[in-house]
């Protein structure tokens, strides 16, 4: 047979290899170019593991008698809902919780707490587990406004929701821990506010506890984390601050409140897992941090040998006898600092 006069890009053999080298070039250019395909990625992983812990979870807080109050708005827009928990029969104010979830900045939904925020709820308080939009959706601060703003709501219509607005401790996990003390940050520090630029919802009296489980103060060691773990922080900040070279941005020096936080902070419970690479350069100097300035701090961590090793937010983890402890000294903390 004699030589085909068609095109080369028309002829079977080389037409495929072709097609999926520009498609690999594309994927590829797609990584380097937008947070948006790894965010992705990244979000799916931590979905499914939120979904597990949830189930583990829930045997826990099914038989727990409270009132929920569920999709409630605190804004206009489709991120800015709220559920709300009370004991069963419970009338007027109470202290009360509010908790922000993980879920690396770009993952996570309220629902991810709730069975937690229902226990808490059954000892006697109005909880309140909050949605905000992350990236790459929104950057940064647009979740940390929207929290903030939802704080107002829950303030302005604390006779309806049957909060004490003068009894306020805020919570989160995760990332949703860095966002939690950003806003006790926000609400302490005068010259933080001014820097991120938010007029604090909640005054100092107001705001009487922080809990921080598992969280993030300082992402400035974050660029040379090694492996997997280092590129899915990464990517992270990159979707949530919205820039690539997130580590030079102003939003980067916001988010670590390691060096903000001052003595006017509020009484912390702080924890993290023995098992978790975040307690040893994250939350134990944080809670070293807050325990120079003169803030009391109640510290429940772990030696390096314990066993079982407790993971990143292992206070979920409730099928664990030293997560069951955790609970307990939260709630014995929440105790003493709202009553």
């Amino acid at each position: 047979m004699g030589k085909s006069t068609r095109p080369w890009y028309r002829r079977p053999s080389r037409l495929i290899p072709a097609i999926a080298l520009g498609a690999g070039v594309a994927f590829g250019l797609a990584f380097v170019l937008t947070p948006w395909p790894a965010a992705l990625l990244i979000r799916g992983v931590f979905e499914r593991g939120a979904d597990e812990t949830v189930a583990e979870m829930e045997p826990y807080a099914e038989n727990v008698s409270v009132d929920a109050r569920l999709d409630l708005a605190y804004g206009d827009g489709r991120d800015e809902q709220f559920d709300l928990y009370r004991p069963k029969g419970a009338e007027g104010a109470l202290p009360t919780v509010v908790w922000i979830h993980g879920g690396a900045w770009i993952s996570g939904t309220r629902e991810n707490v709730d069975p937690y925020v229902r226990i808490l709820a059954a000892e006697g308080y109005t909880t309140v587990s909050l949605s905000y939009t992350f990236g790459p959706e929104g950057v940064y601060p647009t979740g940390l406004r929207q929290l903030n703003d939802a704080l107002a709501y829950l303030v302005a219509n604390a006779d309806d929701l049957g909060i004490d607005p003068d009894r306020i401790a805020i919570a989160g996990d995760s990332a949703g821990a860095n966002l939690t003390s950003q806003l006790a940050t926000i609400t302490t520090n005068p010259e933080y506010a001014s820097e991120v630029g938010i007029e604090p919802a909640l005054s100092p009296e107001q705001l009487r506890a922080v809990v921080l489980n598992c969280g993030i103060y300082d992402t400035s060691g974050i660029p040379d984390i090694p492996g997997l773990v280092g590129w899915g922080f990464r990517t992270a900040l990159w979707a949530y601050i919205g820039e690539r070279d997130w580590s030079s941005t102003a939003a980067d020096k916001q988010m670590s409140t390691l060096d903000r936080v001052t003595a006017d902070f509020p009484t912390t419970w702080i924890s993290g897992g023995n098992g978790d690479p975040l307690t040893d350069v994250q939350s134990k100097p944080l809670a070293e941090k807050l325990e120079g300035l003169g803030v009391d701090v109640t510290k429940v961590f772990y030696e390096q040998d314990h066993e079982p090793s407790l993971p990143h937010e292992y206070q979920f983890h409730l099928d664990y006898e030293d997560a069951r402890t955790a609970l307990d000294s939260t709630l014995d903390f929440l105790g003493d600092a709202l009553k």
